[in-house]
């Protein structure tokens, strides 16, 4: 299923700054998650596997069953709407997956999101919204009202904007380094630019549900586009420093107002 993928030499040099040994693996399917008959073969091809797990209490009622699964003792890659590059730590070393959706896909912005992978595994961020928001999770799903689904868009999306607010400071450095991954940056934001600017518009004719717009504003962070409120809160130092409870204050504050209180 795993065909271990030939890296050019700007990403052979991203994995050295910031992961180096880290596996970056073609699949031969598409999937939002990984299947469990994959595990076979990466257990052939890691030193170890040590699935990831949090408490309980850190998941309200409700919650989609796959949240719930890689909380607890299953090894769980990759989430619903990830997109076309997944990782994870938690196997040694760590795999940068490219799914086979990318086909078709133009190599430039390919290897922009293997580029992107390597350098979140090199952050150590957490590698879901879950060990993000942790034991704050159940206040923001009380403070959206969105219910499961509804918050599980909301949760992912702000994790994604808080690794953005990091990330971004590397991009941005590739300008003179690595040219051909920062115009790719570039190029993506500004593919972006025009929808995120008219947010405020797309949410008011209901082109667009708040969890929606949230998902594209949080997306828009790591490309460092200007925001218009409410999103622009999260691009803040602030939220960078303080994360999940930022998140969850940012979320009442919001919702607040637009419930009219």
């Amino acid at each position: 299923m795993f065909t271990e993928r030939a890296l050019s030499p700007s990403l052979s040099r991203v994995r050295e700054n910031h992961t180096p040994g880290a596996l970056v693996l073609d699949c031969e399917g598409d999937f939002e998650t990984l299947p469990p008959e994959a595990l076979d073969e990466l257990a052939v091809i890691t030193e170890g596997i040590s699935p990831v797990s949090h408490p309980k209490g850190w998941l309200p009622e409700g919650v989609p069953e796959i949240a719930r699964r890689h909380a607890g003792s299953d090894l769980v890659v990759g989430m619903p709407g990830a997109g076309s590059v997944a990782w994870t730590t938690q196997t040694t070393p760590p795999i940068c997956f490219v799914k086979a959706r990318v086909e078709g896909v133009p190599e430039g912005f390919v290897d922009f999101l293997i580029a992107e992978a390597l350098v979140e595994i090199g952050f150590e961020f957490p590698e879901q919204f879950v060990g993000f928001f942790g034991a704050d999770y159940p206040d923001l799903a009380r403070t959206t009202g969105l219910g499961p689904n509804g918050t599980y868009q909301i949760a992912t999306a702000l994790f994604a904007g808080w690794r953005g607010l990091h990330t971004r400071e590397v991009f941005a450095g590739w300008e003179g380094e690595e040219p051909d991954l920062y115009e790719a940056w570039v190029d993506a934001g500004q593919r972006l630019e025009g929808r995120v600017g008219d947010l405020p518009s797309l949410i008011a004719t209901n082109e667009l549900d708040f969890a929606e717009a949230t998902e594209l504003a949080c997306s828009a962070i790591k490309h460092d586009l200007a925001l218009p409120a409410p999103f622009d809160a999260l691009d803040t130092k602030a939220y960078r420093e303080h994360g999940a409870p930022f998140a969850v204050q940012w979320a009442e504050k919001t919702f607040a107002t637009l419930n009219g209180e």
